[in-house]
């Protein structure tokens, strides 16, 4: 394949993940934003909404290391097409029922679709971008899923105002199809030797030897983050109503432009990831300034432009992070092995998934609003030191590998 052919291929590479991921993401968003109608229409607590959003990532944490095992020995593609249908059966399955057990059975089916998604997103970015390119490819598949995000608040409310609860669920769920189609007949995408010949020129890697202390480590990491970052995705819209007295659309343009700028921040550090290699220390400087920023809007009485401001300065340096945070993950992945270390670090974002919604729900239904920022901001000063200290570790073992002495 010449050049011209790989760039091509390179481009359907990202437009088409990058797709698929902005839809996952909006999938993660759906419910938030109706959870005011899920209370009054259907008599749903905070809580009972966090248990639906926990089996989702339940279902998620179970499903995504077999899945990026798949990823590996049957390709991505293929996967890939058959979890963006999945997640607009399951979104079409809530509206049917109306019904909170419907929500359940479809948070169970919504979470196995995406258990697919990063393992097969970052394979199928691994080996079709050119290496020096990486970079600003996590980073545009990290932006369009933050475009999936920032769709999700107001689109969600546009249709439930315009057409109902049921039919803005069935609707939000078929918007997945879209990406799916133009994927499934994307065979240029898939791996150029067949999966099996690929599997048979590399070394056999079991899981067990994919648990090194450093993937213990990032999966850590990722669970610090999604810990983080649960609260404010999920419940800092009914958060600001109560502690600031903030209308539904002013928080809900919070969050938009934390989410928007987010993704600004995202193709800055795109570049960034490019351009240097101690992405650990991005990641510090990042999540540092990120959790500052969080804690001045829990602790502080502030109007909404001040609050506006702190939140879009926050979104930024948080998107900043994110491609550097992957390039991580993809140091410590074995040849061969990228879509299960993908599918096993990923997993610390839906056991936060799971642990976090209950822990800020609860933190709503007993009167604590200002709690979900202030413990956000901690949660990510927190997390600005992991990504130091599991590069640390990485380095470490490359060292001891190659028979140099491991520095201090």
């Amino acid at each position: 394949m010449d050049e011209r052919e790989d760039a091509r291929r390179e481009r359907l590479s990202v437009v088409l993940v990058g797709s698929a991921h902005g839809i996952s993401h909006f999938y993660m968003l759906v419910l938030p934003p109706l959870f005011g109608l899920f209370r009054q229409q259907w008599g749903i607590s905070f809580v009972q909404l966090g248990v639906a959003l926990a089996v989702w990532n339940v279902t998620t944490v179970v499903a995504q290391t077999p899945m990026g095992i798949l990823v590996d020995r049957v390709g991505a593609r293929k996967l890939l097409v058959a979890a963006l249908v999945l997640g607009a059966a399951s979104f079409t399955i809530a509206g049917l029922m109306a019904s909170y057990a419907g929500l359940v059975v479809a948070m169970f089916f919504g979470g196995i679709a995406n258990a697919v998604y990063h393992p097969a997103d970052y394979d199928l970015l691994h080996h079709t971008v050119r290496p020096n390119r990486v970079g600003r490819a996590f980073a545009i598949h990290s932006f369009v899923g933050n475009i999936g995000y920032g769709m999700a608040p107001a689109l969600m409310l546009g249709l439930s105002g315009a057409f109902g609860l049921r039919t803005a669920l069935i609707a939000g769920g078929l918007l997945g199809v879209i990406p799916a189609i133009p994927l499934a007949f994307a065979r240029t995408l898939d791996r150029r030797a067949p999966a099996a010949q690929t599997a048979a020129a590399e070394p056999a890697i079991g899981l067990r030897a994919l648990l090194t202390p450093t993937i213990i480590g990032l999966t850590a990491f990722f669970l610090m983050i999604t810990l983080s970052s649960g609260g404010l995705q999920n419940f800092s819209i009914p958060a600001l109503q109560d502690f600031d007295g903030l209308s539904l659309a002013y928080a809900s343009g919070a969050l938009t432009s934390y989410l928007v700028f987010t993704a600004i921040g995202m193709l800055v550090g795109g570049v960034l990831a490019d351009r240097t290699s101690r992405h650990e220390s991005v990641a510090f400087a990042g999540f540092f300034a990120m959790g500052l920023m969080l804690l001045a809007i829990g602790l502080l009485r502030l109007d909404a432009i001040a609050v506006l401001l702190l939140m879009s300065v926050a979104g930024f340096f948080g998107g900043l992070i994110y491609p550097s945070r992957d390039m991580l993950v993809r140091k410590a992945a074995p040849a061969g092995a990228m879509g299960r270390t993908f599918g096993i670090v990923t997993t610390g974002f839906n056991i936060g998934g799971t642990v976090g919604p209950l822990a800020y729900g609860w933190m709503m239904d007993s009167a604590l609003p200002r709690m979900v920022f202030i413990c956000a901001g901690v949660l990510f000063a927190l997390t600005a030191v992991a990504p130091l200290l599991t590069e640390r570790r990485r380095r470490r073992d490359a060292q001891h590998l190659a028979g140099a002495p491991a520095s201090a």
